[in-house]
């Protein structure tokens, strides 16, 4: 189980990681959009053949159509996110967002239960996604209401779009491999951000301040998952994947010590009573 672990932990790092780019990054759209240029042009050859040699139904193109749709979505949400809100709020609730609503929809329209551990694991998660947010806080009230908020309220967007694309993905993989999907879902991304793009002119100049990160950034990014993939082939996924949002944690760390982000030992708390709450949820729920 050690390496495992070890792989699950470089995963989360490097998700953390890359997502702090982003932040730091001139332009979060022109960011994000090249650092998924670059995977989407390396595997686009892997989607023509599979799609030549298959001959897949009306019903699974109109899903790909589907899973692209929600990935431009989320690209553009995921950029205007990090155009508001520090890494060390934001990051938490977006990557928190999916592991409770998803249990949440098992209860209320599956007939599935929680045990008290599950609930518990939500408590937490609510519990510090509302102190994250501020509500209740004499900051949070000076925040000025609905700007102070929106930050929150777009990485709940975010999680709300992370929650529909895997469920359409799910389905999506019982018509292409996860390298095809993983290519569809990368044209879907870009050309969320395309228009964004062309808008702002700042291609040359993102790339003249930040081309080291813009391609660390486009290995990590993909190579994120690859390790949590490599992890899954040697040990159950209900155990590895909540381990994986270790990454709140590690996003919390990077927004205070090298963003230099306020609030430090308040979100840092946080983060750590979220990822409690999806451990619970994860392993004993």
């Amino acid at each position: 189980m050690i390496l495992p672990l070890i792989l699950v932990l470089a995963s989360g790092m490097a998700h953390a990681v890359w997502s702090m780019f982003t932040k730091r990054s001139l332009n979060k759209s022109v960011f994000l959009w090249s650092i998924m240029m670059i995977p989407t042009v390396l595997l686009l050859p892997v989607l023509v053949v599979e799609l030549s040699r298959e001959s897949l139904p009306v019903s699974a193109y109109a899903l790909l159509i589907v899973s692209m749709a929600l990935q431009a979505l989320y690209s553009w949400l995921l950029s205007q996110t990090y155009e508001l809100g520090d890494l060390s709020q934001i990051y938490p609730i977006m990557r928190g967002t999916s592991t409770l609503l998803v249990p949440l929809i098992g209860v209320a329209f599956l007939g599935e239960r929680l045990s008290g551990f599950g609930w518990l694991g939500i408590a937490c998660m609510i519990v510090g996604f509302i102190v994250l947010s501020g509500v209740g806080s004499r900051k949070g009230q000076a925040g000025s209401g609905m700007k102070g908020a929106k930050p929150v309220l777009m990485a709940l967007c975010v999680g709300l779009c992370t929650t529909s694309y895997v469920f359409v993905d799910k389905l999506n993989l019982q018509h292409i491999s996860p390298l095809a999907l993983l290519e569809v879902t990368n044209i879907g991304f870009v050309a969320g951000l395309t228009p964004a793009l062309l808008a702002s002119a700042g291609l040359r100049q993102e790339w003249k301040v930040n081309r080291s990160t813009i391609l660390l950034g486009a290995l990590l990014n993909p190579g994120s998952y690859l390790l949590f993939l490599f992890a899954l082939e040697q040990a159950p996924m209900a155990r590895l994947g909540p381990l994986r949002e270790v990454g709140t944690v590690f996003a919390a760390f990077l927004g205070i010590w090298l963003l230099k982000e306020q609030q430090g030992m308040k979100r840092i708390l946080c983060s750590i009573v979220i990822f409690g709450g999806i451990l619970l949820i994860g392993v004993w729920g």
